[in-house]
């Protein structure tokens, strides 16, 4: 039993560490020895990073937000298999929040200077739920080539998400999961929105 929920508790922290992971930082250092933080829109996210670095180190960026989103929420389902569903999808909320959290408030930078969480927010709920992600995903794609702006197809896939998963999953935690997300990706795009209102955001 203890054992069991020194793995669990372990598990959210290890989402939240692995979330903190700077991977825009790490590697436009190694790779392009710049501090992306000072750079561009100072963001370490991959739209920053190919604007500043190249397309290289932003897909390698991407990569690696989508990773540290997934794998902890993969191991979650994983150690949660034989739980009652209402408790597993609550436990698979908590995990994926840290490690989105993780992203946005990095523990490795001081709290300070993390991304705006929407590749971590993907790789969390491409394992949660794989068809909801896929919407918000289209939705991101097509309001992108629509406006030609990032950031607007960043808000729209957002705001689909809640309402794909909750008609995909008919599950409460879950969408209060995906509600909280969302909430935070809007806040952290909040310059964005602006921009987007005044007609200043910069094109692809």
């Amino acid at each position: 039993m203890w054992l069991k929920i020194l793995i669990l508790f372990g598990l959210s922290v290890l989402a939240y560490l692995l979330g903190s992971i700077p991977c825009g930082f790490i590697l436009t250092k190694k790779l392009a020895a710049i501090d992306i933080r000072q750079k561009g829109s100072k963001n370490i996210g991959a739209t920053n990073v190919r604007r500043v670095a190249g397309t290289m180190p932003a897909a390698f960026t991407l990569a690696g937000d989508l990773l540290k989103g997934a794998l902890p929420v993969y191991l979650a389902i994983y150690v949660m298999a034989d739980a009652d569903k209402l408790i597993g999808d609550i436990y698979l909320s908590i995990v994926a929040l840290s490690a989105f959290l993780g992203h946005l408030y990095p523990v490795y930078m001081k709290f300070k200077g993390g991304g705006k969480g929407v590749a971590t927010a993907t790789g969390c709920f491409i394992i949660i739920s794989p068809i909801a992600c896929l919407s918000a995903i289209l939705t991101f794609i097509l309001f992108m080539f629509l406006s030609r702006r990032v950031s607007a197809g960043s808000l729209s896939g957002a705001a689909v998400l809640p309402v794909a998963v909750w008609l995909t999953s008919h599950s409460i935690p879950l969408t209060i999961c995906g509600l909280i997300t969302t909430s935070f990706i809007f806040f952290r795009h909040k310059d964005n929105i602006r921009r987007l209102l005044s007609g200043t955001e910069p094109a692809i």
